[in-house]
Parts: C-alpha cells; structure tokens; sequence
C-alpha cells in the first residue's frame, strides 16, 4: 500500500532525513537508514525491512508501484521532479531514487550461534570508515559469510555510505552489534568459532595454510592502525595474506575479499569431497 505526495513544501518533516544528506547527517541514531540507488532500493523493497517512504522522480513511479502495492505497510511516496530532488538534497543524484526504512533489529549471539554449519563469521575492529563497512558486507555476501560482527569502534552497518556501497547486500544479512569484541570473541571461541584475526603484519600463518572450511570468524581491522592489540590477543591465531615484498598491507575492503574467497574455496572443496 501507498499513498502519493507531490513534493512542494521542503519543509514538509517526513522529507527531513532525505534533507540532511547535504550535511551527511544519517538517522540512524533515530533506528531508520536511507538507501539511496535504483537496486539499493528495489532490494530494500524485495527484503523484510519495514519501509517508510520512497522519494523519486516521476518516470520511475510506474516501475515501482507494483512493488509498492505488494507490501503490507502503507509507504508514502514523494515525487519530485530532479532539479527539486537536487535542491532539496544537496547535490545531484543520478538515478534520483530514494528509500527510507526502518532498521532491523541486531542479532544476538545466540542467533548467530543457531545459523547453519560449518558457521562463517565476519567481525570488524576500528574500521569506522562507512564505505570500508560497506565494501566488506558486499564481498561478505557474494562468499557466504553469514553474519557480520560490528565492533564498539567501528561504524554502523545501517549508515548511508555503507546501505549504497554493498548495493543493499546487508539487508538479508544479521549483523550483532558487539559493546565489547573482545569479550564476543571470547564467547565464541567458547562455543568453538576459531577466531582468525587478518593481520599484515605477523609470521604465525599464511592464509592458505589457515582452515577456514570449519566454523570460524574472521576478523578484520582497520587500515591505518590495524586490529587493536585487545583484540589480537584474543583471537585463536593470526593470518597474514602472502604478498610481494614493499607492500605493508591491502585496503580491509581488498583484504577481506582474500579472506572470504579462500574460505569460499575451502568450503566448496570441502563439499564436493563428501558428495
């Protein structure tokens, strides 16, 4: 269901989030994300996310009614011509379409403990770059990784740079919002998820000699200063990426893509040998 609104008054309050884009203000401290794109929004649509309103120019209200009409809550949808989306948020867009939902709930631990085996987990330590956040959730999803663990120092998954860099991939992934990955690590390595800690700068183990094909969690930091030293000693082991000499480490966004694919490789080999 959905109800149609012109766009004429800026100052109308339910356009407010899609206003404060040109300050890079994100609302998800007030539980909902704007997703921002043509597919970003069609998988929001096509997900359980609850929905709250769109915003879009007028050739592209025929595509998505159809959509619209198939959902159980009542959406109010904004048309506005493009020069009026550019003034009203800031800058121009270039497919014009925007979403505004509600953001999901996070898993629980337990949750994740209760996903399918060999269980794939993903876990984030000081990588508060939303864009980085983004580009591991969309390798996380095209290598199947099942859940993504957010450390207390890295940025929410939900913001707006993250929604549009993993083309939406997160919708249909958990994410556990972790006050303390250290003591998370802990818990899982007690529910026995090795923790692998991707770090540059180590001599414990090369990536291919790592067993990533049984329940693991890898666990990923920043660029400039690394996974912070708390959280190194509490992880199983440290994995390093075999690399040519003069390069000190690869971008998380590059290096998590490593990871997750040789984990991918193993688990299908691993499947096609008990076939």
């Amino acid at each position: 269901m959905f109800r149609i609104h012109t766009v004429t008054d800026f100052d109308d309050p339910q356009l407010t989030p899609y206003r404060n884009m040109r300050y890079q203000v994100d609302p998800v401290g007030e539980g909902r994300f704007v997703a921002e794109g043509e597919k970003v929004v069609r998988r929001m649509l096509e997900s359980p996310i609850r929905v709250v309103s769109m915003l879009l120019p007028p050739e592209w209200q025929a595509e998505y009614e159809p959509m619209l009409r198939a959902r159980p809550e009542e959406i109010d949808l904004f048309i506005a011509e493009r020069d009026l989306l550019t003034q009203l948020t800031g800058f121009k867009l270039f497919q014009g379409v925007l979403g505004l939902g509600y953001v999901p709930r996070p898993a629980t631990l337990q949750e994740l403990l209760d996903l399918p085996r060999p269980r794939l987990f993903a876990a984030v330590d000081a990588v508060s770059n939303s864009v980085n956040v983004g580009l591991v959730l969309r390798n996380a999803a095209a290598m199947g990784v099942q859940a993504l663990i957010v450390g207390e120092t890295s940025a929410h998954p939900y913001l707006r740079r993250s929604v549009r860099t993993c083309m939406g991939t997160l919708f249909r992934m958990p994410y556990l919002l972790s006050p303390s990955l250290t003591v998370t690590l802990h818990q899982l390595r007690q529910n026995g998820v090795r923790c692998l800690a991707a770090h540059p700068h180590t001599n414990q183990r090369l990536l291919p000699d790592a067993r990533l094909d049984q329940d693991c969690c890898i666990v990923l930091g920043s660029e400039g200063e690394g996974i912070r030293p708390e959280v190194l000693a509490a992880c199983d082991e440290q994995v390093v990426i075999p690399m040519q000499s003069g390069v000190d480490s690869l971008n998380v966004g590059n290096a998590s893509a490593v990871f997750f694919y040789e984990a991918w490789r193993q688990r299908m080999a691993r499947s096609f040998q008990t076939v």
